[in-house]
């Protein structure tokens, strides 16, 4: 089963980049469908990780569908604080609500990454028709579909993944 996740679709785009510290800094987008509990531990932990490998990378994170998850308590899943936590990583937007993708959001990322292909690849051609063939899918189920430490290990190997393909490029 695990097996099974780590499958990953590439994408067939090339996106922006922006200056931080006098450095040019590329945008990494992770996309779920609440921004809440999968996008938002993948967008901590790589944060983290490019950080402490002085990649040229930044992530954010964006939901397809924000409004289904209506019983979200909080800003940030517990489970995603859990397991950040017992990384030894701080989470540095716990305060910031999930945010609906917009096309600008989309337009800004020099790559981009949707968490679970059978549940965003339809909402990207709901939504974003013009963007569905540019992303990477990766194949992450959602907590109904996958207990959140099998889903959160997932995107830790996941991100390995990306990382070493990022840093060389």
């Amino acid at each position: 089963m695990i097996d099974s996740m780590l499958a990953v679709t590439r994408p067939q785009t090339e996106g922006a980049s922006f200056v931080s510290e006098s450095k040019i800094v590329k945008t990494l987008l992770f996309l779920c469908t609440g921004n809440y509990y999968r996008s938002r531990y993948a967008e901590e932990s790589f944060n983290h990780r490019a950080a402490r490998g002085r990649l040229g990378w930044r992530a954010q994170s964006r939901g397809l569908a924000i409004e289904r998850g209506s019983a979200n308590i909080g800003p940030l899943s517990p489970f995603a604080l859990e397991a950040l936590r017992e990384r030894g990583l701080l989470a540095q937007s716990t305060r910031r609500s999930p945010q609906q993708c917009t096309t600008i959001d989309l337009e800004a990322a020099s790559h981009i990454v949707a968490l679970d292909e059978s549940e965003h690849r339809p909402l990207m051609l709901e939504r974003f028709p013009r963007w569905e063939s540019r992303i990477e899918y990766w194949q992450v189920g959602d907590i109904e579909v996958v207990p959140p430490k099998v889903a959160l290990s997932s995107i830790d190997r996941l991100l390995d993944v990306l990382l070493r393909r990022l840093h060389d490029l």
